[in-house]
């Protein structure tokens, strides 16, 4: 949030490969806010709002409270000045919390590397929200007849802001995770763990913790997100019927997919694609048709 400062006196169409251009509409799908594209349906449009009307709750409430703190510190600057500061401070805020999301979009943090686009994104935030809050004081200074001048510096506010962005993101990825915890735990008869036996060997691991699953021969190949590949004995299809309803998508004939580790759907040309689940790169067939449509709709 931003402190108060002084004052002088008181008071876009995207192209894919392989694709037909597509409508600026395809952009808000694409950002998980509104449409079917990839991670836009259901959970993480739930994701964005609830993150974001949590967000404006919490920063208001600090924002007020900031409010009363200035006034009873200064006194002689009385409640509109105070409240011209942070509610700025906090309608920026609002405008531009997208920042946030784009970039934990672009850099969920389970992507390893890709996390490093944080920094960036932490100050694209903060020049965006200084830039917002000046503007919106001196709009308010201007309509009550008076002059506005920032008082502080881009540095004095870019760790604050770079703590907010870090809030919004931890944020983020813990509604998003407790989203997707309690729509597994609501389907009848699923639970958040699965068994891979090998002969007389089980190891148990948490549904979250695979990737995507692959055929080898007799066997499928369980791929998790420590690196880890486990063998079991069992033909793919029989997976497929067991998981299809715990959020796994069958994307080509050898493999199974983890529709909630998918971080991107990238076109390879005449209908297929190339799917992500952080480190890990899956082919999705144009043949299945139909889990292209789910992961879209995820």
């Amino acid at each position: 949030m931003s402190g108060p400062a002084q004052s002088a006196t008181s008071p876009v169409p995207v192209k894919e490969q392989g694709d037909v251009p597509r409508r600026i509409g395809d952009v808000w799908q694409w950002l998980g806010i509104s449409g079917d594209a990839l991670g836009t349906g259901g959970t993480s449009r739930r994701t964005f709002w609830y993150a974001y009307v949590t967000t404006a709750v919490f920063a208001g409430v600090v924002n007020l409270l900031n409010v009363l703190t200035i006034q009873h510190d200064r006194p002689h600057l009385g409640f509109l000045e105070p409240a011209i500061w942070e509610g700025s401070s906090w309608l920026s805020l609002l405008v531009f919390f997208w920042i946030a999301w784009v970039f934990w979009r672009l850099a969920p943090l389970r992507s390893r590397w890709r996390v490093l686009l944080h920094i960036p994104g932490a100050v694209i935030y903060s020049l965006a929200h200084v830039g917002g809050f000046i503007a919106l004081r001196k709009l308010a200074y201007w309509a009550l007849g008076s002059h506005y001048v920032f008082g502080e510096n881009f540095l004095y506010e870019l760790p604050k802001d770079a703590l907010a962005y870090g809030l919004f993101v931890a944020g983020i990825a813990l509604i998003e995770h407790l989203l997707r915890q309690q729509q597994l735990i609501q389907t009848p008869g699923q639970t958040l763990t699965f068994d891979i036996r090998d002969g007389a060997r089980l190891t148990r691991v948490r549904l979250s913790d695979i990737l995507a699953i692959t055929s080898a021969g007799n066997y499928v190949e369980f791929a998790l997100q420590d690196g880890r590949r486990l063998l079991m004995r069992s033909p793919l299809s029989a997976l497929e019927s067991d998981l299809e309803g715990r959020g796994f998508v069958r994307t080509h004939r050898s493999w199974l997919v983890n529709s909630a580790r998918v971080t991107a759907l990238k076109p390879e040309g005449s209908g297929d694609y190339e799917i992500s689940l952080g480190s890990l790169d899956v082919p999705l067939s144009r043949r299945f048709k139909t889990a292209l449509a789910k992961l879209r709709d995820h």
